[in-house]
């Protein structure tokens, strides 16, 4: 409201809890004026604020109830997910179980099939058929979206190996590299997915075939070993299994506690094996003033530097009667009688190209050099 609107700014910081109360009476203002009310005697609803997957207990999903009340034994479907409520606890107490939540309140929920994902809503319905069959939909749906547009498949030393060659298919046609994540929690997964879409360029792309959480398991070796994908484990560890078949089927686990150290490692190799850039730097001109015949050497040009310098390692444009009549490496580089490294204007000198000998008196010499500039994504 301080900006003339009807939306009210409190300032907050979740490190120093400044600002919580102030929330909090806000809030409450705004319910109050609004008249906003709840039914706790219908069917409940709302929103999954995080999931995680916790071994010996499945599935811990918080959930907002946001109207109606929830009770253990009811049936839910939440995103792809589903199942019956078989335990619920105080966020705040988190062993602390209660057997039902009302409006506005927060429990940690057990007995999903599935982590659904932070953000989704869930829904009580009648019976666990109807809520599987609405779970199954949207699975398939997921997998079809996802399917959609799927590029050509490349392991990881094959993606490095041709981007370094510069082999990057059609122009319509980008390199994928090909991941799978296993994380601790549904946040992180997001957290990293939203960092990896920064990661754009026309030629290379990075694709989360799978993103789930918990540790890696031996389905995720076969998935990444059959789709050629490497695996990514946020604060996760392979079991044992899944550590010896990924030895046996050379899948690559790289393991991560830090999200920017997620994408900084797969932002620093593709960044490190794209092509470089190659751009050129103009040296410096001479003019051919005479043209020696030499014996078991060739064609050397006399040359009188007016621009710049000319370097060794250069190549050289070849310019006669206005026009360039070809281009050539520099094959030697020579002051009087000895080979210089450099020969800087006003200053005269011997030159020598590679595969050409038809040079004339009056031809105008260009010297250039390529230089490789590193590209960013």
């Amino acid at each position: 409201s301080e900006w003339g609107g009807d939306v009210e700014v409190v300032r907050t910081s979740a490190l120093t809890g400044q600002g919580m109360d102030e929330l909090l009476e806000t809030l409450l203002t705004i319910a109050e004026l609004n008249d906003f009310q709840a039914n706790p005697t219908r069917a409940a609803f709302g929103t999954c604020l995080e999931a995680e997957q916790e071994g010996g207990r499945g599935v811990i999903a918080k959930m907002m109830v946001q109207n109606g009340t929830l009770r253990v034994g009811d049936v839910i479907v939440c995103g792809a997910a589903y199942g019956r409520v078989k335990a619920m606890y105080d966020t705040l107490r988190p062993r602390v179980r209660v057997e039902e939540a009302g409006p506005s309140t927060p429990v940690n929920l057990v007995g999903l099939d599935v982590p659904p994902e932070a953000g989704e809503a869930f829904y009580v319905l009648d019976d666990i058929a109807q809520a599987r069959e609405i779970a199954e939909q949207r699975q398939h749906r997921s997998r079809t979206e996802g399917l959609s547009g799927f590029t050509p498949k490349v392991s990881f030393e094959e993606f490095q190996r041709r981007l370094q060659e510069g082999r990057l298919g059609q122009p319509d046609e980008r390199v994928t590299l090909n991941l799978i994540i296993r994380a601790d929690v549904r946040g992180s997964i997001e957290a990293i997915q939203k960092e990896l879409q920064k990661l754009e360029h026309p030629e290379v792309q990075v694709r989360v075939l799978q993103a789930s959480v918990g540790g890696v398991t031996t389905g995720d070796v076969t998935l990444a070993s059959a789709s050629e994908a490497i695996i990514v484990g946020f604060n996760v560890i392979p079991d044992e299994a899944a550590r010896t078949l990924s030895e046996e089927r050379g899948v690559e686990i790289r393991r991560y506690d830090i999200i920017y150290k997620v994408t900084d490692d797969i932002k620093a190799m593709l960044e490190g094996k794209l092509k470089p850039e190659e751009r050129v730097v103009e040296l410096g001109r001479a003019i051919v003033k005479q043209v020696f015949q030499i014996s078991r050497v060739g064609t050397v040009a006399g040359c009188y530097v007016v621009q710049g310098a000319i370097e060794r390692g250069c190549r050289i444009r070849v310019n006669r009667d206005g026009r360039t009549i070809g281009d050539y490496p520099l094959d030697t580089l020579r002051r009087v009688r000895d080979d210089v490294k450099e020969v800087t204007r006003g200053l005269e000198c011997g030159i020598k190209l590679s595969s050409f000998d038809d040079i004339k008196q009056d031809d105008v010499l260009e010297a250039y050099k390529i230089e490789e500039v590193a590209r960013t994504l």
